[in-house]
C-alpha cells in the first residue's frame, strides 16, 4: 500500500477508559471472542507498539478543537521501532470517516521540510495540508496496542486496547527515544470501530462489563499533561452508530 483514501459511511466509534484491571479481562475476552490482527506479533499474534507524532497549530486550534480543526487531525505513524511510517489524515464529518494514509520511507519524513520536494513524492499532500492549516509537529504519543477484529454483514469491525501511554513534546518531524511521561496512568483505552451497527460480540462485550462511551481521546490527554491545558470545559463527542445504538 503506497496511498490509500477511504471514505466510510455509517462509520462509527466507541471508546471507552477503564481501569488496568478491568482492560486486562477485556483483552482476555477479546482473544477468546475475537480474531488476531494480521499484522500483530507476540504470543497471541495480536500486539504491536505505536508511535505517532500528532501536528497543531501554535494556537492549538486542534486540541481545542476550533473550526474545521476540530473535524481533522493530521500525524505521522510508526509500528514498532522501525520500518516505514505512515502520513495520516482522519477527517471526519457527520455520518462520515473519511481517511488518507500514504506509506513512506523514514528517511522520506526529511522531505516534510523541503520546499523544494518533486512533485511525484506521493507524501507532498500532507505537506501541503500541513503548510496550508498553518499546523506544526507538537507531541509524540506511544502506547501498547492489542487488536482483534471480526467481520460482519457491514463490514470489518476492529476492538483495540491500548495501554501504556507516554507523550513527549516535540518540535520537529522526528522520532525521539526516552520514556516520555505518562499518560491516563493506570487506565487503559478500549476502542470500537464499525459500521451502521453494532456487532453483537461488541454488544455482548458492553453488557458482560457494563460498560459506557467516556472521552478518550489520546491526543488531547496528551497535549493536557505536557501543557498545562484543560479539558474540563470541552468533552470530547461520543460517536456513536447511526441507529443511535452504543
Amino acid at each position: 500500500m503506497a496511498d490509500t483514501r477511504e471514505a466510510r459511511a455509517h462509520a462509527a466509534e466507541i471508546k471507552i477508559v477503564v481501569d488496568a484491571a478491568l482492560g486486562a479481562q477485556i483483552r482476555d475476552w477479546a482473544r477468546l471472542h475475537l480474531d488476531p490482527d494480521p499484522h500483530g506479533s507476540g504470543p497471541f499474534g495480536d500486539e504491536y507498539l505505536t508511535t505517532s507524532l500528532y501536528f497543531d497549530t501554535s494556537a492549538r486550534d486542534v486540541f481545542h478543537r476550533r473550526g474545521s480543526f476540530g473535524r481533522a487531525k493530521y500525524r505521522i505513524r510508526r509500528y514498532g521501532q522501525s520500518g516505514p511510517v505512515f502520513l495520516e489524515r482522519k477527517l471526519r464529518k457527520p455520518g462520515l470517516l473519511v481517511k488518507r494514509r500514504t506509506k513512506v520511507a523514514l528517511e522520506d519524513l526529511r522531505r516534510l521540510e523541503d520546499d523544494s520536494m518533486k512533485d511525484w513524492w506521493l507524501g507532498k499532500w500532507f505537506r501541503r495540508r500541513v503548510v496550508a492549516r498553518r499546523l506544526e509537529p507538537v507531541c509524540q504519543l506511544t502506547y501498547h496496542r492489542v487488536a482483534r477484529g471480526t467481520t460482519t454483514s457491514t463490514g470489518p469491525a476492529r476492538l483495540t486496547v491500548d495501554d501504556a501511554i507516554r507523550v513527549t513534546p516535540i518540535d520537529s518531524v522526528d522520532f525521539v527515544t526516552g520514556s516520555g511521561l505518562p499518560v491516563l496512568e493506570g487506565r487503559t483505552i478500549v476502542e470500537m470501530k464499525f459500521r451502521a451497527h453494532l456487532p453483537r460480540q461488541f454488544e455482548a462485550l458492553l453488557d458482560e462489563f457494563q460498560l459506557r462511551p467516556q472521552a478518550a481521546s489520546k491526543y488531547r490527554h496528551g497535549m493536557a499533561v505536557i501543557s498545562g491545558l484543560s479539558l474540563q470545559d470541552e468533552p470530547e463527542p461520543v460517536v456513536v452508530g447511526p441507529d443511535g445504538h452504543v
